[in-house]
């Protein structure tokens, strides 16, 4: 089974190169974000352990973390955002370790791990390579106004929020440019597969 890590910043199309490992290549798609929401859930891993940390005012009246008022805390305050990291990461890691044995038994031909970014979460003894989508920015803006009506405001938030173009470049083994036909991006898959 090969194992890739693929990343890129929003908008740049990345679900719509996994849909296509999906269907053209019987890639099997692990999302870090959706593992780690599942993880973060009452009575999964994550759950005490974060609300040990931070304390009850971080749920909801169900009981489950609210995600909004933990991110109120952790979105402005480093050392906080990193004692949230250091609860998630390993717990996520050890899931995906554990999810590739099983898809590995299944003969799944192609594990797909998404994130936002890989570096430091210790990925790159697990993944084979990682794969950089990228589109330029003129593109990205337009597909992020069109698919979900965003701001030119909320866009640039996001975007400057987001690790830049050199540090996805540095940290990947290949870029996928997907700033145009979706007919070229598919090439280039094909290319490295």
């Amino acid at each position: 089974m090969r194992i890739l890590g693929i990343t890129g910043g929003v908008g740049s199309g990345k679900s719509k190169v996994l849909n296509h490992l999906e269907e053209q290549y019987h890639a099997y798609v692990c999302q870090l974000d959706e593992v780690a929401k599942v993880l973060q859930r009452k009575g999964n891993p994550c759950y005490e352990k974060i609300v040990s940390e931070f304390g009850t005012q971080i749920l909801g009246e169900d009981k489950e973390l609210d995600r909004k008022k933990l991110g109120e805390i952790v979105f402005v305050d480093d050392q906080q955002r990193r004692r949230l990291n250091q609860i998630v990461h390993p717990e996520v890691k050890n899931w995906v370790c554990k999810d590739i044995q099983e898809k590995a038994k299944e003969k799944i031909p192609l594990y797909v791990i998404e994130a936002a970014l890989f570096p430091g979460a210790g990925y790159e003894s697990i993944c084979e390579e990682f794969w950089y989508i990228y589109a330029e920015e003129s593109v990205r803006r337009q597909r992020l106004k069109e698919s979900r009506g965003y701001s030119d405001e909320k866009i640039t938030n996001m975007i400057s929020a987001q690790s830049s173009e050199e540090v996805f470049r540095d940290l990947c083994h290949r870029v996928i440019d997907n700033s145009g036909d979706f007919e070229r991006t598919k090439k280039q898959i094909g290319e490295l597969l």
